[in-house]
């Protein structure tokens, strides 16, 4: 990213969201503050032991997909080994099949699971998974492998939020 981005992040990574008073980044501070500041509709289910368990189908992308496949990472792969588009979405599709057949047995094993991750309404582990099977689908992963999430991602793209935030619906930057 460019010099001018690096004055809003010094780390020179997406996202950051400008609240007015302050310019946070990560996603996970992010969306924490979301929820703090509107927490409604809840992006936490009630009860510790459900919100363990949104939060670990969540860490899942967060910190075991994504961060091995983001941008930076595939740039050093290319300029500094050499992968060509082959080999980057090879090396993408191994650590997102990885973390969705743990993430599809989880959402198998669960009895009580609804339309979505956990329950009947978006979570946190949806705001997070959503935007890895875009990934997977831009680094060509077959997603029929996981029937149980390919239905997470038909129920989400159901919804306006999920709309008005996937990748086609955002202006140029």
């Amino acid at each position: 990213l460019n010099a001018p981005f690096k004055a809003v992040n010094p780390q020179g990574m997406v996202p950051a969201l400008d609240t007015g008073e302050q310019v946070l980044i990560q996603s996970p501070a992010i969306i924490e503050w979301l929820e703090e500041k509107y927490p409604t509709p809840a992006l936490l289910p009630a009860g510790a032991d459900a919100r363990a368990r949104v939060r670990a189908l969540a860490a899942i992308v967060g910190c075991d997909i994504h961060p091995i496949n983001n941008r930076r990472i595939l740039q050093t792969l290319r300029q500094q080994f050499g992968a060509n588009e082959d080999a980057v979405n090879a090396w993408c599709g191994t650590w997102i099949s990885a973390g969705f057949d743990a993430y599809e047995a989880l959402l198998a094993a669960d009895p009580q699971r609804g339309r979505f991750s956990f329950g009947d309404a978006p979570s946190l582990a949806d705001v997070y998974l959503i935007p890895q099977v875009e990934s997977a689908r831009r680094f060509k992963v077959d997603m029929n492998r996981w029937p149980l999430i390919s239905g997470i991602d038909q129920a989400c793209a159901q919804l306006e939020a999920f709309q008005n935030a996937a990748p086609g619906a955002q202006p140029d930057a």
